[in-house]
């Protein structure tokens, strides 16, 4: 009876480790962890085994506070033994859990660390006890990985990149790219980063380290054609700039999405990216380098006009590609790129050397599979790229999410791609707190391992296993929450940049109308009633739980106002209410408030970065709102 009520107890762990294993079976018994338990590492072990074995001491203390001793020799009574053994490949593993031990055997490195990465899931699921169990498990995909946006609005702190890779080990991804255009400290980069908080060389040889002992590939990615926009508009680089003038506009988040691209007509363009590679790529020890390449909006519409009408921009594209990714190669690095543009003339991919990687991103909840299939009948190396689709909003669209990952992850199989690298982006400031792309970060390393399982069923495990919620719904509000969004942030961000001067009034007048605001209350309703359906049940969540919660009502507040925002500045300047001054000024005040509190927020987990361009966006609505009409 005992054990029954125990097993009950357990809630069928194995059922919640992600990614599922490919073969996972129950057994009789069940092993208690003890004040005389011991990690005990095998004679064969390779030295990254104590790292393993730390971890998952310091997961038994905090799940039972027993402090477990690591020894290394023969397999005693009581333990936990990690074994190499031949026959499996590298990230293979076998973790088997009986009355009298827990062995974990691997041949390769990784295959160990995900055996303890299992391993102490069981223990965050079942705490003192854990049932007894068969796993042997392997991944579908070999290269898994997952790219943050560490440029455009948010640089985080080394120690919350930290915690991104301890995230990425924890579901059993391989790979981790940071996104930078400017937001890394070049020796000759000083006028570019004077307003910001960038990376620096000591930040990225200690974060590759970092990786490294959790066998994670922490590859370069550095814009090198197109992406340059606060580049090109200093005094120091604006000469290599496509368009004429680029300083001549006042910053603008709407055009840093559009006006980027290098002049390749100009060969001190290419002396640029190469002194940028020079500096950055030693810093990693990994042989790949991401040069990414990717809307280059602006080739052949200025400086480089004559010689597109000559050859074209899909040749001229390749050749300055082309230039790139060899001195890479000899360099002794494996090009990545972006694919847009070379799916757009795949005829030309036969140029490109045969060791570059596209990454073929696509982020519709509807993603066709037709690039796929044209990429791989060229055929040209690939990973695909989905995207966790924070950017743009205030709260990620899990929804979206789930179908565009489970979508690129189905291609990915269906057409061999070498790998899956899942995308963060952070256009328009990065708004969206880092947190809420975590759910989309799991989507996409447990489909790229083991395949891809309903929705309901993902999130259900991920609330009770990253989250701590036995009731398993947080993510599931967290899902009603973003799909309850009235108008996104891009929507807002490029209103008031447009009433800020870039549009004349009749054109301002057309924007807004094509925006399709409605009045919110029906919305605002909605969220706080799922607010308190997240409050009602948060009392008894993990630390990640709380931390996420507090985040989504913050955040869920932000949604409410700036569509109330909107819709009280089309009746101010378009419409034909009257004496609405004072519910003006009162919204003001409380998108004021509102980033107050936002600012917070932001400094716990990022480095001030472009923080204040957020502020000024939601400053400028507050002031707009108080002006007369």
């Amino acid at each position: 009876m005992a054990n029954e009520i125990i097993r009950n107890s357990l809630h069928s762990a194995l059922d919640y480790i992600i990614p599922a294993p490919a073969e996972a079976s129950a057994k009789s018994g069940i092993f208690r962890f003890c004040f005389d338990t011991k990690i005990i590492i095998s004679d064969k072990a390779s030295a990254t085994d104590y790292d393993a074995a730390k971890l998952l001491k310091e997961t038994i203390f905090d799940k039972t506070g027993i402090p477990v001793e690591i020894q290394k020799g023969e397999k005693k009574t009581g333990c936990i033994y990690m074994e190499r053994c031949e026959g499996l490949s590298d990230e293979e593993y076998e973790l088997t859990v009986s009355e009298d031990e827990i062995v974990a055997r691997a041949c390769g490195d990784r295959g160990m660390l995900y055996a303890v990465q299992t391993l102490r899931q069981l223990i965050n699921l079942s705490g003192y006890i854990i049932e007894a169990c068969c796993i042997k498990d392997r991944p579908k995909i070999q290269n898994r990985g997952f790219y943050h946006d560490a440029s455009r609005g948010r640089i985080r702190k080394l120690s919350s990149y930290k915690k991104l890779a301890d995230i990425c080990s924890y579901f059993k991804l391989n790979q981790l790219q940071l996104y930078v255009e400017h937001s890394f400290l070049f020796s000759n980069f000083t006028e570019v980063c004077r307003d910001d908080t960038p990376l620096t060389a000591e930040d990225i040889l200690e974060l590759d380290d970092y990786c490294a002992k959790l066998h994670i590939e922490l590859i370069p990615s550095i814009s090198t054609f197109g992406h340059l926009y606060k580049v090109l508009r200093t005094k120091s680089f604006q000469h290599l700039c496509e368009l004429d003038d680029p300083r001549k506009e006042k910053f603008s988040l709407e055009d840093r999405m559009q006006h980027h691209t290098l002049n390749v007509t100009d060969d001190r363009s290419f002396e640029f990216v190469k002194r940028e590679l020079d500096e950055f790529l030693p810093l990693f020890r990994t042989d790949y380098v991401n040069i990414c390449a990717d809307e280059t909006f602006d080739l052949g519409k200025g400086k480089s006009k004559k010689l597109a009408e000559e050859i074209g921009t899909g040749q001229m594209y390749v050749d300055f590609v082309n230039r790139i990714m060899k001195y890479c190669i000899e360099k002794g690095k494996k090009p990545m790129f972006w694919g847009d543009i070379i799916v757009g003339s795949p005829e030309k991919a036969s140029q490109l050397p045969k060791q570059a990687i596209c990454l073929n991103w696509g982020y519709s909840e509807e993603e066709k599979e037709d690039n796929t299939r044209i990429l791989h009948d060229v055929p040209v190396r690939q990973y695909l790229c989905p995207g966790v689709q924070g950017w743009n909003h205030f709260i990620n669209r899990l929804d979206a999410a789930y179908k565009n990952i489970s979508l690129m992850c189905g291609y990915a199989f269906k057409y061999d791609a070498e790998g899956v690298l899942n995308t963060d982006w952070g256009d328009f400031g990065h708004l969206q707190d880092p947190a809420f792309s975590i759910p989309g970060l799991i989507y996409g390393a447990a489909f790229s391992w083991s395949g891809i399982v309903p929705e309901a069923v993902i999130n259900s495990k991920i609330s009770r296993l990253y989250y701590g919620d036995d009731t398993e719904q947080l993510l599931g509000i967290f899902r009603d929450l973003g799909m309850l969004e009235d108008n996104n942030w891009w929507q807002f961000v490029v209103l008031i940049e447009h009433l800020d001067g870039k549009s004349k009034p009749d054109e301002l007048k057309g924007f807004y109308e094509s925006l399709n605001i409605v009045k919110p209350e029906i919305n605002a309703g909605l969220i706080d009633k799922k607010l308190d359906e997240l409050r009602a049940i948060a009392k008894n969540f993990g630390e990640e739980g709380i931390y996420l919660t507090s985040r989504l009502i913050l955040f869920a507040e932000g949604q409410k106002l700036t569509s109330r925002a909107l819709f009280l500045l089309g009746q101010k300047l378009f419409g034909a209410a009257d004496n609405i001054q004072d519910k003006c000024d009162d919204m003001a005040t409380a998108l004021e408030s509102w980033l107050y509190q936002y600012k917070k927020i932001w400094r716990v987990d990022s480095r001030e970065s472009e923080l204040f361009r957020v502020s000024d966006v939601l400053c400028k609505c507050a002031d707009a709102l108080r002006e007369c009409k």
